[in-house]
């Protein structure tokens, strides 16, 4: 319980950037071969209208914004597999990760503005992907804080200990 308790962080960004690399995939791909992605056609949930958007592209290119969001798994996986196997202790590696994280959700929150205020439409795969990246930070604040925690603790247990104790009484 100790080692998932420790781990378990970076094991569920690892499981989520595997996750969101695959949707990412799957939207690059559906944009190149130009077909149509599963998702509803009606209403307000309406892939293809946000898909085919011209917000649905790195301005000024033909590149997919699913190919940034790809990358940012990807290193979001990196970060993960850096911070489970080969740093595991590096608070600094936690404090990247959280601005890493943040980065993307100032990102998604741009895009579903996008999405609710000029295509008054909303992408269910690219919304997964935002619960996705808002999952991540949320994790990473709270390991973020948490190791805090145990840094506070770590040095009044290590305070109390150099501290000799005074008997109450007069001698």
């Amino acid at each position: 319980m100790t080692y998932f308790r420790s781990h378990g962080a970076r094991f569920t960004y690892i499981i989520l950037s595997v996750v969101g690399v695959a949707i990412s995939i799957y939207l690059t791909m559906a944009h190149y071969e130009q077909v149509p992605v599963v998702c509803s056609t009606s209403g307000i949930i309406n892939c293809e209208r946000v898909l085919s958007s011209s917000y649905s592209v790195v301005p000024g290119t033909s590149i997919p914004i699913s190919v940034p969001g790809l990358i940012w798994f990807l290193v979001s996986g990196a970060l993960a597999f850096a911070a489970w196997k080969i740093w595991p202790a590096e608070r600094l590696l936690k404090i990247i990760e959280t601005i890493w994280f943040s980065t993307g959700v100032l990102t998604a929150l741009y895009l579903v503005y996008v999405e609710l205020v000029y295509l008054h439409n909303i992408c269910a795969w690219c919304t997964v992907l935002h619960i996705i990246i808002l999952v991540m930070f949320l994790v990473a604040v709270f390991q973020l804080m948490q190791h805090q925690l145990h840094d506070e603790d770590y040095y009044e247990d290590e305070e109390e200990a150099e501290i000799p104790q005074v008997s109450g009484r007069a001698n």
